[in-house]
């Protein structure tokens, strides 16, 4: 099998390109990555290593595509991911619109020209927020959780978030960027005869992750502590009380070989929610506690400051994709921390290569 993976320097592109590749030997794998995130090129080499083939291009460019081989399945892996991008006073809403949907374009346009496969990376993001910023909450164990006796919006229960819940605006820039991609993905490949799986997926996390907030909260946390630099809790009264849950890229590469493996026919659904669940998330205040028994003491400063589209329990309900896949995470939130925290000691200056 040929695949064509996007963003295959970021952390969730090399993660999933590595394990594919290790797993699966006989598999030619090549990548495009541009290197505008910082860091970036640390992973080009391992990729190199293991024989996968990376050029150098922006998916923002179609001209960049016309030498990219022909693949059989396309994964899509490059994206602004952070959801203040666009208003933060510090990235550009264009560039965000131009990169996350424009890009989309362009690749789409590259699998209708090659009749390949199409595998989307979504998010969480895509879901409405006013009715996630106003569910009522109750503090247990230093994590907010839903009240049980509320009457909660449709899609939405004490297990987590479902496909069926809404992803009417507000979702922010980047939610919208990526739902409307999720739209043209599906009538692309319906239009042209293509297969396309879409996977809405949680918070991603693993050693290797860049330092940074925007690409992950767990890494960023844990870099954080090791580095002894100063962390803030943010929103929600200072409290830490924010939970989101946790998943291994290696574990959604496992979903993504079941997907690449289906019948061109096959008339399972199309969009699913792929994440750690319930069982494996975690609030701030509890990654810190678990920071200062693994890792050690840190400064981190509760704030009245309070951000937009913020929300206090983001937590995915992956049900269906269990029932339709028969898949579910194998490797638990316990064993994500300690693998970052096991990278994060080898590392000097980390977060600061990050964040350049």
């Amino acid at each position: 099998m040929k695949i064509f993976i996007t963003g295959i320097c970021g952390f969730v592109g090399s993660t999933i390109a590595r394990h594919l590749k290790k797993t699966n030997p006989d598999f030619e794998i090549f990548g495009l990555d541009s290197f505008i995130r910082t860091g970036s090129w640390t992973n080009l080499k391992p990729m190199q290593d293991l024989g996968i083939t990376v050029f150098k291009g922006d998916i923002r460019n179609a001209s960049d595509l016309e030498v990219i081989p022909q693949a059989d399945f396309l994964i899509d892996a490059a994206a602004n991911p952070s959801v203040l991008a666009g208003v933060d006073g510090k990235t550009s809403s264009r560039q965000l619109v131009e990169h996350n949907l424009g890009g989309t374009i362009n690749l789409l346009e590259y699998c209708k020209q090659h009749k390949a496969g199409f595998v989307l990376l979504s998010t969480s993001r895509v879901y409405s927020i006013p009715d996630l910023a106003s569910l009522q909450m109750s503090e247990q164990n230093k994590a907010f959780t839903p009240n049980r006796d509320q009457v909660f919006p449709a899609g939405i229960t004490e297990k987590g978030v479902n496909e069926t819940y809404s992803t009417l605006p507000p979702v922010s820039l980047y939610g919208s960027t990526k739902v409307t991609s999720e739209h043209l993905a599906l009538e692309y490949g319906e239009t042209f005869g293509f297969p396309v799986w879409v996977n809405r997926c949680g918070v991603l996390a693993g050693a290797g992750q860049f330092g940074h907030p925007a690409q992950g909260i767990f890494a960023f946390w844990i870099h954080s502590f090791q580095e002894n630099r100063p962390l803030k809790y943010i929103g929600f009264g200072g409290s830490g009380y924010q939970v989101r849950d946790c998943l291994h890229p290696n574990d959604l590469a496992e979903l993504i070989l079941k997907q690449m493996k289906e019948p061109k026919n096959s008339r399972k659904p199309k969009i699913v929610n792929v994440s750690g669940g319930l069982e494996n998330s975690m609030s701030l205040a509890q990654l810190t506690a678990w920071c200062e028994t693994n890792i050690g003491p840190n400064t981190v400063e509760s704030t009245n400051t309070e951000r937009p589209f913020d929300i206090p329990w983001m937590v995915l309900d992956s049900e269906k994709v269990n029932e339709v896949w028969g898949w579910a995470p194998k490797i638990n939130i316990e064993n994500i921390l300690l693998e970052i925290a096991a990278f994060a000691k080898k590392q000097e200056g980390w977060c600061e290569l990050s964040a350049r």
